[in-house]
C-alpha cells in the first residue's frame, strides 16, 4: 500500500459552497424578494457580532481565571471551580439563557433594592445584555477546560527553571507558561469562537433582533420561508467559514514562525 501524499486535498467542499453562495448572491442582486430580505437580515449582523465578540471576550477572561483557579493550592478554590464548571456545562445553553434572563437577573435586582442601593427595575436591564451574560457564563465553563488543558501541557521542568531564576508567579505565567500553552489552546479556542457565532442565534428566544430573530419575523410576515432562511443560512455560513479559514491561516503562520 502506497503512502498517502503529503499534499493537502483540494478544497472541493469550498468550491461547492462557493458555488451555492454565488447563486444566492446572484439571486439577491437580481431578485427584489431576495434583495429586500437581505437588506432586512443584514441589520441583525451587527447584533450577532456584538453578542459574539462581547460574550466570547468576557468568557475567555473568566475561563482563564477559572483555569488558574483549578490549579490553586487552596482546596476550596479548586472545588468551587469544579462545581461551577460541572453545573454550567451540565445545563443546556438555551435553558441557562432563559434562567439568567427571567430568574437570575430579577433575583439580583431584588437583592440590589433590598440592600437599599439606588432603585433598579428588572426592565432596566436590556434583554440583549441578559443574553450576553448568559452566553458568557455558558462558554466560560467550556473555555476553562480548554485553558486548563493548555496550561497543564507546559513542561514542569521549564516552570521549575523559571522559579530557579527568581521569576515571580506572574512573570512565570506571562513569559513562560502562557506563550507555550497558547499553541495548544488556539485550535480549540478557535473552534469555540466559531461555535459562539452559531450559538448567538439562541438570543432570538429573548426577542433580541439578531439575524435569526429578524429571519423569524420576516418569514412570518412575507411567508417566504425558503428565501428568508436561505439568506439567514448564507449569512451564518459566511461568518463561520470565513472565521475557520482565518483561524487555519493563523495556525499555519504560527507553525512557520516556530519552525524558523
Amino acid at each position: 500500500m502506497t503512502a498517502r501524499s503529503e499534499q493537502p486535498d483540494f478544497p472541493w467542499w469550498l468550491v461547492v459552497l462557493g458555488a451555492a453562495g454565488l447563486w444566492l448572491c446572484i439571486e439577491v442582486w437580481s431578485s427584489p424578494v431576495y434583495a429586500k430580505i437581505m437588506a432586512t437580515l443584514a441589520k441583525g449582523v451587527w447584533i450577532t457580532l456584538l453578542v459574539t465578540l462581547t460574550s466570547f471576550s468576557a468568557a475567555a477572561v473568566l475561563g482563564l481565571g477559572l483555569a488558574v483557579g483549578a490549579g490553586s493550592k487552596r482546596i476550596w478554590i479548586r472545588q468551587g471551580v469544579r462545581l461551577y464548571t460541572e453545573v454550567v456545562r451540565g445545563v443546556p445553553i438555551i435553558v441557562l439563557l432563559l434562567y439568567v434572563a427571567f430568574a437570575a437577573v430579577p433575583a439580583v435586582v431584588f437583592a440590589w433594592n433590598w440592600l437599599g442601593l439606588p432603585e433598579l427595575r428588572a426592565r432596566d436591564v436590556p434583554l440583549l445584555w441578559r443574553a450576553v451574560i448568559a452566553l458568557t457564563i455558558a462558554y466560560s465553563a467550556f473555555l476553562a477546560e480548554v485553558f486548563r488543558a493548555g496550561l497543564a501541557s507546559v513542561d514542569r521542568g521549564q516552570i521549575e527553571a523559571a522559579m530557579a531564576l527568581g521569576l515571580t508567579p506572574w512573570q512565570r505565567f506571562r513569559l513562560i507558561v502562557f506563550p507555550q500553552a497558547f499553541r495548544t489552546i488556539l485550535p480549540p479556542l478557535g473552534n469555540d469562537f466559531v461555535a459562539m457565532v452559531k450559538d448567538s442565534s439562541l438570543v432570538s428566544v429573548l426577542g433580541v433582533a439578531d439575524v435569526t430573530q429578524l429571519a423569524k419575523v420576516t418569514a412570518a410576515g412575507n411567508f417566504r420561508y425558503f428565501e428568508t432562511y436561505n439568506i439567514a443560512a448564507l449569512i451564518y455560513l459566511t461568518l463561520t467559514i470565513g472565521l475557520s479559514i482565518a483561524l487555519r491561516a493563523l495556525e499555519r503562520r504560527l507553525r512557520q514562525v516556530e519552525s524558523r
